[in-house]
């Protein structure tokens, strides 16, 4: 093999390492700062006239962790949103290798809670069907994120 292409294999391997260099960085990147998410709820949307948002439900008044590894751990549920993740910035920070940093939001909206998914790796499920759109929940409805199972009660 001749010098010149040597010198041209070398230069090849070393554009490959640094492609898979700035891909890992990449990839950390996305799992540190996670998704963006967009702000909804009051201001956001334009009322419509004559339409009165109702109530929050008395009922629905807390997030109950049912399986995982932080089962039996509950969340007052506020008018903020909760932010379901492993990232520690979340809300709800779960210890769990199958949820992304920023996994999904639950949110309250025109007197209905709602769960969203933030384009999480593994998805998040709402009663057995895998979520694309932000969806409604009712009490006692369980929503898997990764491994861990959460309900309204």
């Amino acid at each position: 093999m001749n010098e010149l292409s040597f010198s041209l294999l070398r230069l090849g391997y070393l554009v490959l390492l640094w492609l898979l260099v700035g891909g890992a960085i990449l990839v950390l990147r996305r799992d540190i700062y996670g998704t963006v998410v967009t702000r909804r709820g009051r201001g956001a949307e334009p009322r419509k006239r004559g339409k009165k948002t109702s109530p929050k439900p008395k009922a629905v008044t807390t997030l109950l962790v049912t399986e995982g590894p932080l089962t039996g751990s509950s969340l007052q549920l506020t008018d903020r949103p909760i932010i379901v993740g492993r990232a520690p910035t979340s809300t709800l920070v779960l210890d769990d290798d199958y949820a992304s940093a920023q996994h999904a939001r639950i949110y309250f909206h025109e007197g209905r809670w709602y769960v969203e998914d933030l384009g999480s790796t593994n998805g998040t499920v709402v009663g057995g069907v895998r979520i694309t759109a932000p969806t409604p929940l009712s009490a006692n409805t369980p929503v898997r994120f990764g491994q861990t199972i959460v309900e309204l009660r």
